[in-house]
C-alpha cells in the first residue's frame, strides 16, 4: 500500500482508517497538506472470480456467489470503469487518481462527509425531499440512456439476469429458514420457492434493461450542493453495477434498509421518477412499471434479509439482525401485490409471523 502510495504522490501523507461495513473493502481517507483522497483498499485473495463473457449458469456456479450473481468480487477495475461511465454521463463519481487494480489499490477523489445518511441525521430533516428529488433525478439521466454492453476497460457490463436474481432469493431460504426454524431448507422448498421467484421474475426479465447500480441509498450517496444538478449527488459502491430493471435503484433509495422513508415522499419520489420517463417516453406504462417495481421490491427484500443473516451467522456481525424488522416490514407490504400472490402464501405458509417475529428480535432458535 506504501509503495503504491508513493508511486502516486501520496507517500507522505496522514492516513486516517473510515470505519468498515459488510464487504471486505476498507477505505482510508489522506491528507497532504491542504488536499485530500480516499484509498480503497480491496484484498485481492478475499473473494471468488467472477465469471467470464458467455459463461452458462452452471459455469458460473463452478466458480461460486460472485459468479452466478453477477459481483465484482476483488475486481477492482470494474469500480474504475463504471466510474468512467458515471463520470461521462454527467454524475458524479469520484475521480480515480491512480489505480493498481492487480494490487486491489484505487485512489479515488474524496467526495468528504455528507452522506445523506449524515445530513439527514444531523438535523437537515426538512432537505429530505430535495436529496431525495436530487437523487431521483440522477438515476432518471442515468436512465435515459441504454446501459452499455461493455465497460470502457472492455469488460462486459453483465446481465442482471434470472440466474443471479434467483441466486439472491436463494439466500432466503439458505440463511433465513435455519436461524428461523432451527432447521435447513428442504429441496423441496428450495425448489419451490425458486420456481414462485422464476415466475414472478419474468415479466420484469422481458423489460428493456438500463444502468443498475445496485447499492442505491443513503449510506452510499453524498451530497454536493456545490455542483449543479444531478451532480449534486456523488456515487460510491458501484463496482457490482449491471445492465437490469429500471426500477431496482429506485426501489433501493426508497426502501432502504437501514433508515425509513415516509410512504408520502416515497410515492412523491416514485411519481417524480415516472414524470421523467414520460417527459423521454411517450408510450412508458406507469402500470407495467408500478407492478414490476413491486416485484424487484420483493426480491429485493428477500435478499437483504437472507444477506443481513448471513452476515450475523457467518460473518459474526450481529448488527445487521436489528435492520431485519425494517425490511421485514417492507417484504410484507411487498407480498401485498396481486402479482406475488403465489410467494405471499409460501412465505406465510413456510415462515410464519411467529417465526419471522423471533428471528427479527434476536430470538430464534
Amino acid at each position: 500500500m506504501h509503495e503504491f502510495l508513493r508511486g502516486a504522490g501520496w507517500g507522505a501523507a496522514l492516513l486516517s482508517p473510515l470505519p468498515g461495513d459488510a464487504s471486505t473493502r476498507r477505505y482510508v481517507r489522506l491528507h497532504r497538506d491542504s488536499d485530500s483522497a480516499m484509498l480503497m483498499d480491496q484484498p485481492q485473495h478475499a473473494e471468488a472470480p467472477q465469471s467470464p463473457p458467455g459463461a452458462t449458469p452452471d459455469q458460473r456456479r463452478a466458480l461460486g456467489y460472485n459468479a452466478v450473481a453477477r459481483l465484482a468480487g476483488a475486481d477492482c477495475g470494474r469500480f474504475v470503469a463504471v466510474a468512467d461511465l458515471l463520470r461521462e454521463r454527467g454524475l458524479s463519481a469520484p475521480d480515480v487518481y491512480a489505480a493498481d487494480v492487480k494490487s486491489g489499490f484505487v485512489l479515488i477523489e474524496d467526495l468528504g462527509d455528507d452522506l445523506y445518511t449524515n445530513v439527514l441525521s444531523n438535523g437537515h430533516a426538512s432537505e429530505e425531499p430535495e436529496l431525495y428529488g436530487a437523487a431521483i433525478d440522477a438515476l432518471a439521466k442515468l436512465h435515459s440512456e441504454n446501459a452499455p454492453a461493455a465497460l470502457s476497460n472492455g469488460k462486459q457490463m453483465h446481465a442482471y439476469d434470472e440466474t443471479a436474481l434467483l441466486a439472491e432469493t436463494d439466500l432466503m431460504t439458505e440463511w433465513f429458514i435455519p436461524l428461523a426454524l432451527g432447521r435447513s431448507a428442504s429441496e423441496d422448498e428450495r425448489e419451490e420457492h425458486r420456481a414462485l421467484w422464476r415466475e414472478a421474475l419474468g415479466p420484469v426479465l422481458s423489460a428493456p434493461s438500463v444502468f443498475v447500480h445496485r447499492d442505491y441509498h443513503a449510506q452510499n450517496l453524498f451530497w454536493l450542493p456545490g455542483r449543479e444538478g444531478a451532480a449534486r449527488v456523488g456515487m460510491i459502491d458501484f463496482q457490482d453495477a449491471v445492465a437490469g430493471p429500471a426500477s431496482y435503484d429506485v426501489i433501493s433509495l426508497l426502501k432502504d434498509a437501514r433508515r425509513d422513508v415516509a410512504p408520502e415522499l416515497c410515492e412523491a419520489m416514485t411519481q417524480r421518477y415516472v414524470e421523467a420517463w414520460r417527459k423521454t417516453d411517450s408510450a412508458f406504462d406507469s402500470e407495467d412499471y408500478r407492478a414490476q417495481a413491486a416485484v424487484m421490491a420483493a426480491q429485493r427484500n428477500a435478499k437483504i434479509a437472507g444477506i443481513f443473516t448471513r452476515l450475523y451467522t457467518r460473518d459474526g456481525k450481529p448488527r445487521y439482525l436489528s435492520y431485519l424488522p425494517r425490511v421485514w416490514g417492507y417484504l410484507e407490504k411487498d407480498l401485498q401485490h396481486p402479482a406475488l400472490g403465489s410467494l405471499k402464501r409460501w412465505y406465510d405458509r413456510k415462515i410464519p409471523m411467529d417465526a419471522r417475529h423471533q428471528t427479527i428480535t434476536g430470538e430464534a432458535a
